[in-house]
């Protein structure tokens, strides 16, 4: 099998993406495994674009362990910023599972992406049982094997565990990322984020992704930062989530309504051959 798709990231968290809108290519589960494989091409999700009669398209979402997700905004803004430079179109509207998604084309390489409504029900996000979702009281050491404990659940699209600490290079996210993302109370698992309020404007993170593992950004976990800091009061409605890769902005209206703007790479085109 060998067919053309598009390689494109958002702050280095990467993306293969299939059109799929005219020649469907149907992938089993080992297919997208290797395509994943940083050993053959390698990337944090593997985007299907599809037709869909009331938006610009319908776009499914695949880890890098081949399960799929629900939301991906980094990925979302890409499909976006790459349909625009196909139709000409300034703002995109792209369905998911999750709902329907509407991109603003801000610049050159630059979109916003309405990622959703934050969501802290414990049984929207999901938890297994009912708990304080602004604090899970999960336990997890530093470097120095000193106890933290806390963690805030939200679910913008998927479920994110979020736990401020007052110096983010003391903890491993790669040691601590995948116990908590397949903790208990989680029964879909977890994205993982450790976060440094500098200010009210900036906060530092690190993310571990379900089902992806370390990234060097994510869009979700971004929103999800942001939605908690300020339900903790520790941050505005409009703040920076800084990755070593370069910042997400994040806006929160009133009604808890989150959206995410970044930047995005240019489009490379490639041929995979299966």
């Amino acid at each position: 099998m060998e067919f053309s798709a598009y390689k494109m990231d958002g702050l280095g968290n990467d993306f293969v993406i299939i059109d799929n809108r005219s020649k469907p290519i149907i992938l089993n589960n080992e297919q997208i495994l290797k395509i994943c494989d940083r050993k053959f091409i390698g990337c944090d999700q593997l985007i299907f674009i599809n037709t869909h009669e009331k938006s610009d398209a319908k776009i499914d979402f695949f880890n890098s362990d081949g399960s799929t997700s629900g939301a991906c905004g980094n990925g979302t803004r890409c499909v976006a910023d790459l349909l625009s430079k196909e139709n000409g179109k300034k703002n995109i509207s792209l369905v998911t599972s999750e709902g329907e998604l509407k991109s603003d084309i801000i610049g050159d390489n630059l979109v916003e992406t309405g990622i959703g409504f934050g969501k802290t029900n414990w049984n929207e996000i999901p938890l297994a049982k009912n708990v304080n979702t602004k604090n899970l009281q999960i336990e997890i050491l530093d470097n120095d094997n000193k106890s933290h404990i806390g963690g805030t659940a939200i679910s913008v699209g998927n479920p994110h565990i979020i736990f401020f600490v007052s110096d983010l290079e003391k903890f491993n996210i790669e040691k601590i990322g995948p116990t908590i993302e397949n903790h208990e109370l989680f029964p879909e698992r977890c994205n993982v984020t450790i976060g440094q309020v500098i200010n009210e404007k900036l906060i530092k993170v690190k993310v571990w992704e379900r089902g992806a593992g370390l990234t060097k950004a994510c869009g979700t976990a971004a929103c999800a930062t942001a939605f908690a800091g300020l339900i903790h009061n520790i941050s505005s409605n409009q703040v920076d989530i800084e990755f070593k890769t370069g910042n997400l902005t994040i806006s929160i209206d009133q009604d808890n309504f989150i959206k995410m703007k970044g930047p995005v790479s240019d489009i490379k085109k490639i041929d995979i051959k299966l």
